[in-house]
């Protein structure tokens, strides 16, 4: 008696391998275009932070007619960073507070597309997020 074997359509190793490496050309291709797009969409996080540090401020402002000049006194903790093995890329600072005004800085940890400059978002008393270095 004969088994009957059937054949299974497949693909070999070397067309495997000729996909892969289109698949990798495609991406070098495609990645600088997509790096401003990844640099804006992290920089989302630093103004998002900086609008809690403005209402922060604004909600220390009312209480006691001044700005704060320290992150812990208006009770805000800024989040674990990728080096302290968290998920924020940036690092937050007051950089200057007064009786009517106050700056607080956002500052990337990580070259975003690797050229060697840090983006940098900074806002004020007004609430206007800025971008003051462009990565």
């Amino acid at each position: 008696m004969k088994k009957c074997i059937k054949k299974i359509p497949s693909f070999n190793l070397q067309e495997t391998l000729i996909v892969l490496a289109i698949i990798g050309i495609l991406l070098l291709i495609a990645l600088p275009n997509l790096m401003p797009l990844i640099t804006k969409a992290k920089s989302v996080e630093a103004q998002t932070q900086l609008k809690a540090i403005y209402n922060a401020e604004k909600q220390h402002f009312y209480m006691h007619s001044k700005y704060a000049a320290d992150l812990a006194e208006v009770d805000f903790e800024a989040p674990k960073t990728v080096k302290e093995n968290g998920t924020a890329n940036y690092t937050y600072e007051i950089i200057q507070a007064t009786n009517n005004e106050f700056k607080a800085r956002a500052t990337a940890i990580t070259d975003f597309d690797g050229d060697g400059i840090f983006n940098v978002w900074e806002i004020d008393q007004d609430g206007n997020p800025k971008e003051v270095t462009n990565d």
